[in-house]
């Protein structure tokens, strides 16, 4: 079966934060209609008028009742309650698809609605949001995981392909262990990458960024190219007195600051580094001993 000959659904969508609006407009994009979404700030509003111009923006509680599909595009902590919230207005109908975008849960937080009879399904993109119409192609360049029980897995796989991403299955019990490993990957390079700046901006570099950006995209290619064989620098070779080095450097730059949450950072990433160092043989365990000394 085509795309365009797979059945449309009447999806509505609760939160019309950055995720709930472009997802809706992508899925728009093929096809489908939105008949509905909940917005209540100002930001979420006008979010609504820029990707989904001529949605009416209704209740959750009317959505639920209205929709085949309800994407529940809300913060971890609200999904549950939600959903409770909905099923005890018997809003939420047997056959209807419920679905959430978290990364954190499974389909296990939408229990309240399943009991009823709707079909649970749980998608997270790997993919930060901007809420714009630049997410709509960037999905085409992501992956998808899906969670569901097995009759719907299809239908999950099916909705995320029409969104141009790649599916992958994530099983429940999984779900936490992969929420970590994307989080780890995106948030917390973004920190990194912060710290990064902040350090060249105070050796007097005018554009960090402009220092930066070619070096992390190779990094970036080579890594996910040739995974921990991409590993370079001074850990890496053993170069303990340039550890210390840097280890002098950010010390001063703490102090100076009144702030040790760089130096922190620095330090507990090359221990890991000097693990990986360590059982690749890039290292001897004498080398790694000198370097975990000097980063204590």
């Amino acid at each position: 079966m085509s795309q365009s000959d797979a059945p449309r659904l009447g999806i509505g969508i609760i939160g019309c934060g950055r995720v709930g609006a472009s997802i809706g407009a992508a899925w728009r994009q093929a096809g489908h209609a939105i008949i509905g979404v909940s917005a209540t700030s100002a930001a979420s509003l006008e979010r609504a008028e820029e990707m989904l111009p001529g949605v009416p923006v209704l209740d959750p509680d009317e959505i639920t009742e209205r929709a085949e599909l309800v994407l529940i595009a809300v913060p971890d902590d609200e999904i549950a309650p939600l959903v409770t919230g909905l099923a005890n207005l018997g809003r939420i109908h047997a056959g209807q698809i419920l679905m959430h975008c978290s990364g954190r849960y499974g389909t296990e937080v939408l229990e309240a609605g399943t009991s009823l009879g709707a079909l649970p399904i749980a998608l997270h993109p790997s993919l930060t949001f901007t809420g714009t119409e630049v997410d709509l192609s960037r999905l085409r360049q992501a992956t998808i995981a899906v969670t569901a029980p097995a009759p719907i897995r299809p239908v999950g796989e099916a909705l995320v392909v029409e969104l141009g991403a790649e599916p992958i299955d994530i099983a429940e019990a999984d779900r936490p262990l992969y929420h970590a490993a994307i989080t780890h990957a995106s948030n917390h390079s973004i920190t990194i990458l912060t710290e990064a700046m902040e350090l060249l901006a105070e050796a007097g570099v005018a554009d960090p960024s402009a220092v930066l950006h070619t070096l992390v995209d190779a990094s970036v290619a080579n890594t996910m190219q040739n995974g921990p064989k991409a590993l370079t620098g001074p850990i890496s070779r053993g170069d303990v007195g340039t550890v210390e080095a840097h280890l002098a450097a950010l010390t001063e730059f703490s102090l100076s600051r009144s702030n040790p949450s760089v130096r922190n950072s620095y330090i507990a990433l090359a221990r890991s580094t000097a693990a990986k160092a360590l059982a690749m043989g890039r290292i001897t365990e004498a080398q790694a001993q000198q370097i975990l000394t000097a980063l204590d």
